[in-house]
């Protein structure tokens, strides 16, 4: 007769790829149900985007086959629940788990797009994001969500007035654009600049997100020393473009987070890697020169996260308010799966194994 403990043993042999840790030690088996020779228990992962939940299954069907009954029949069911290692008191954004910072050395190198799509692939794969436009100067969301002219409403919430977060398939959504006329620009001193990246953060409903991605301006400057000294960033995607000098400032940035701030890089994505014609869809064209992003990330050991195609359909969906993750260009979507499936992965291992980003308080 099959038991519990022999179906705890047997999953004790199966460990988590990216943690190190068997199943059992890290508590991720839960609601075991044992019915003569059917066994059914549930796998909870760390990420909803977890590219080895089959390689997973298929280890745990395996162990229970060799170490309790080979004639068993074995079903489990696979869900997540997105890991945190926040320690901070969670004062400010109590319910987001993790805060992904989307940054570029320069302007022009797609990271609002990638920010964008990066949100929504997150959310395609099960998870509950929220996306913050905090480039003040310059807000794009409005435009890539097709919510030009859209309010924000305002609600109690323990006797304070909230702003309601916009929503847009499936993604809750903040920009100073969303405040203010289009027509208008911004011209704020960088203390007014600091003032209102604070009140995206404590002054608007988010509720309860796995993920928080915040799209920054180009460069470090007031916005990101006041995010850093604000909320507990987990990680920064640095986005860039092959060539030499897009590559030169995606350094300074990243010399920024991961020296002068402390804040792990999650990984580099190359942006406009290639350009690929519609009418001969298997040839690629090095625009901008061929893997800069990669050899940088190799250089400076980082992740790679992958290759972003110089594609027509994103931009116009990126004007045209449906960005590519909602377009029809699947190779377009299947890159930007990739990159989230990769991000999603190292927030794991790294709320696993690296000590919690601490608030910058004095920064010289």
């Amino acid at each position: 007769m099959i038991t519990t403990e022999q179906i705890l043993k047997a999953l004790s042999n199966v460990e988590e790829p990216d943690l190190g840790k068997d199943l059992v030690t890290l508590n991720m088996v839960k609601d075991i149900e044992i019915d003569g020779n059917k066994v059914k228990f549930t796998v909870i992962l760390t990420t909803p985007a977890c590219p080895l939940k089959d390689l997973i299954r298929n280890a745990c069907v395996n162990a229970i086959h060799h170490l309790v009954s080979k004639d068993a029949e074995v079903q489990v069911n696979m869900t997540a629940n997105v890991n945190s290692n926040r320690k901070d008191g969670r004062s400010v954004l109590p319910h987001v788990k993790n805060i992904i910072v989307v940054a570029s050395g320069k302007g022009g190198v797609g990271k609002s797009t990638v920010a964008a799509n990066l949100a929504l692939a997150l959310s395609e794969g099960g998870a509950k994001v929220g996306l913050m436009d905090a480039d003040i100067y310059g807000p794009s969301v409005p435009i890539m969500f097709g919510i030009r002219g859209e309010r924000p409403m305002m609600e109690s919430v323990e006797g304070k007035g909230m702003i309601v977060p916009l929503e847009k398939h499936g993604i809750k959504l903040m920009s100073i654009g969303s405040l203010i006329d289009e027509k208008q620009a911004v011209v704020w001193r960088g203390p007014m600049v600091s003032s209102a990246l604070k009140q995206f953060l404590t002054d608007v409903n988010w509720g309860e997100l796995d993920y928080l991605v915040i799209d920054t301006p180009p460069g470090t400057g007031d916005i990101h020393l006041t995010l850093v000294q604000t909320v507990p960033v987990t990680g920064v995607v640095m986005v860039t473009t092959p060539q030499d000098v897009a590559l030169a400032d995606a350094k300074k940035g990243i010399a920024f987070f991961s020296g002068q701030v402390n804040v792990p890089i999650l990984g580099l994505i190359e942006n406009m890697a290639y350009f690929t014609p519609a009418e001969l869809p298997n040839n690629k064209y090095y625009i901008f020169g061929q893997e800069g992003g990669k050899r940088l990330a190799e250089q400076l050991e980082l992740p790679f996260l992958g290759q972003i195609p110089l594609v027509q359909s994103i931009r116009e969906g990126g004007d045209d308010g449906i960005p590519a993750m909602i377009g029809t260009d699947n190779p377009t979507k299947l890159a930007f799966m990739g990159v989230a499936s990769i991000v999603a992965r190292n927030i794991a291992m790294r709320n696993a194994n690296v000590a919690p980003t601490k608030i910058v308080e004095v920064f010289v």
